[in-house]
């Protein structure tokens, strides 16, 4: 279960739910508002998510805008219509870094940035359901 931190991470709950379709399934308040944990459910996947804190765990951690926009690992999410979640994306103002294209390994994809910059893929391929 990919785990992410976000600066706002209930903006960052809503924006993944209304622009992706993932279904926010818990979110946990600390007291001073921040998300301290939240699992967002998409198909049979989930991913997990918090708001940057202090805490010897998110001192491991760092956002994209605080290591030159980069990431060292991306989740890839499997999707029914990569052509209706772009759009989606488009509208909601994500970044695509790579259009959307049919690959040469089978499905079509794309690659885009969320609102805080964290890189995401989409892509009807699954390799679930790819028999050697």
């Amino acid at each position: 279960i990919p785990g992410l931190i976000y600066r706002d991470a209930a903006a960052a709950i809503e924006w993944l739910c209304d622009t992706f379709g993932f279904e926010k399934l818990a979110a946990y308040e600390g007291k001073d508002g921040t998300i301290m944990h939240a699992e967002l459910g998409f198909g049979n996947g989930m991913i997990m998510l918090g708001s940057g804190t202090e805490t010897a765990y998110g001192k491991l951690i760092k956002r994209p805008d605080q290591i030159g926009g980069f990431e060292t690992q991306a989740p890839y999410v499997i999707v029914e219509d990569a052509d209706a979640v772009y759009v989606s994306a488009k509208e909601s103002g994500a970044e695509i870094l790579i259009d959307i294209k049919d690959g040469s390994y089978g499905g079509r994809g794309f690659t885009c940035r969320d609102l805080e910059g964290h890189v995401w893929n989409f892509g009807t391929y699954d390799p679930w359901a790819v028999t050697p």
